[in-house]
């Protein structure tokens, strides 16, 4: 019984997805979601990417999080249309789901718009099992969480098209093994990009910019 009701949750959730994958492509807006464990800087690093690409990129954002506004209220600083999304009304859901993103993106004018960031809220497990009608998904990983989370986690690494290596300016401090966790990463999904920042330090998001506005260019020539 379990599994079918799960089996269900999951189908329905599908159905949602690609209604929302449908009306992101039509509006040409490209849609990333974007994943981590609490306290792996996700915000921080979306605090930098939005001061990179904005105002060339219009960019709203979609922000989950089980209580408060407090990294809504860090990202609307930057100018950023943003919605927040608190799950404890509905039981303290540790993702978002299709159904979720839709509702939230009634609140943006999806017509002004040529990017959508989901924050997703902070869990290397859940998110990664529900579609919410995304085009990519990119995992952000600190070098205080230790070399093994990839191996832990693996459906997150393995559903991710990209990884951010947070927290680079920690590594003469730590004993940590940065090519063991760029090794366990390609283990788990060779080929896949890792890109290397210090969001505090505002360093290494050359690369990453650069694979973004690609992506968000790439899906409005798809419009056109």
């Amino acid at each position: 019984m379990e599994i079918k009701v799960v089996r269900r949750v999951l189908d329905v959730n599908e159905k949602m997805a690609q209604q929302n994958r449908n009306l992101f492509a039509e509006k040409g807006i490209f849609v990333l979601n974007v994943m981590s464990s609490p306290g792996s800087g996700k915000t921080a690093t979306l605090e930098r990417t939005l001061s990179y690409i904005m105002p060339e990129i219009k960019t709203a954002v979609i922000v989950g999080d089980i209580c408060t506004s407090n990294d809504a209220d860090r990202l609307a600083r930057t100018g950023v249309p943003v919605v927040q999304v608190n799950t404890d009304e509905f039981g303290g859901d540790c993702h978002l789901a299709a159904h979720v993103i839709e509702k939230a993106a009634s609140n943006i004018d999806l017509d002004d718009i040529d990017f959508l960031i989901v924050e997703n809220i902070g869990n290397l497990v859940c998110p990664a099992e529900f579609d919410i009608g995304e085009d990519a998904r990119v995992v952000v990983l600190s070098v205080t969480e230790g070399e093994d989370k990839p191996l832990k986690y693996p459906l997150m690494f393995r559903e991710c098209n990209a990884a951010i290596l947070n927290k680079i300016d920690l590594l003469p401090y730590l004993e940590y093994d940065k090519n063991s966790t760029l090794k366990n990463i390609q283990q788990i999904n060779p080929g896949m990009p890792v890109f290397e920042i210090s969001a505090t330090k505002n360093t290494g998001f050359d690369p990453w910019i650069e694979w973004l506005k690609n992506k968000v260019k790439s899906k409005q020539n798809k419009k056109s």
